[in-house]
Order: C-alpha cells, then structure tokens, then sequence
C-alpha cells in the first residue's frame, strides 16, 4: 500500500475536512484493505504464509500535520494486523522509505535531504522496491509486525 493524501499544513492552518481526507485516505484506506484481504483468507490457525501486507509510511509532521498523524495511525493499523491476522498466516508491515528522489524535490530540499543522510545520498524507488520484494519473498516471511527504517540513515547524522 502506497496510497496517499499529502496536503501541507500546520496545527494552526489545517481544516477539519482536510484532517479527515487525511485519515479518510492514509488510515481507513488502508484498514479497509487490510480486511478485504483478511476476508480472502480462511481463518485457520497456520503457519504458513498465506498473504503478505507491506505499507509504507512516513514520520513527517512538522507543517505537514493530517498527514504524519494519519501515517501514524496506518502504522498502528498495520501493526495491528499483523498480531490479530498472523494466526491465519497473514504477515503484515510498514516500510519508511525516508527521502526518496522521485522527482518531486526542489533542489533546496535535495540538497538538505542529501545532508542528512549518511549515506551521502537519496533513496531512490529501487531502494524502496528491493526491500518491498524481499518482505513479499519467502525469504521475508519471518518478519511482521515491524515499522522498518530503510531511510539510509536519515536524520541520524544531524
């Protein structure tokens, strides 16, 4: 799930509409397709992986309020599948990609970006793409429940 609303506001200037199509697209979104999957799925106890869910989020809050606070409530949402669903073999988690060059920046902010990642860089879709493949792999399934940072280090060197 990569589904979302981001409309730039702040504590003071957010609307009420605005905070609800927020929480309307990045939370009940995803609660209502989490359970479109879990309705697909026969509810056995298993251990076998029968459906995987990876989301990605985002920790953005600062003058950009509905939408860090509804990514945070898909992050529980998320997790949340993962503990109530895991029985029927359901594996459910939330990358944060951090700052992904997708062509969106001004070069003001990739410029900040860049500065604070340690890796010297911005993530790139591949970055994001690899760690979705390997969580959707038999290789991942030993992993849910988890928000994974997959951010180059975003934010850490500051």
């Amino acid at each position: 799930m990569s589904h979302c609303e981001s409309v730039n506001s702040s504590i003071l200037d957010t609307s009420v509409e605005s905070w609800e199509r927020h929480f309307a697209v990045n939370a009940r979104a995803t609660w209502l397709l989490i359970k479109a999957v879990a309705d697909r799925v026969p509810d056995l106890q298993t251990t076998e992986v029968t459906a995987r869910i990876v989301a990605l989020t985002s920790d953005h809050t600062v003058d950009n309020l509905p939408y860090g606070a509804s990514k945070g409530a898909l992050d529980r949402v998320v997790i949340a599948a993962a503990v109530e669903l895991g029985p029927r073999g359901i594996r459910a988690n939330v990358i944060n990609p951090g700052p992904i060059d997708t062509g969106w920046m001004t070069p003001e902010i990739r410029e900040l970006g860049t500065k604070q990642t340690p890796v010297g860089r911005l993530g790139s879709p591949q970055d994001t793409g690899d760690l979705v493949r390997f969580l959707m792999s038999d290789a991942g399934s030993w992993i849910t429940g988890q928000i994974l940072y997959s951010n180059g280090g975003f934010k850490t060197s500051c």
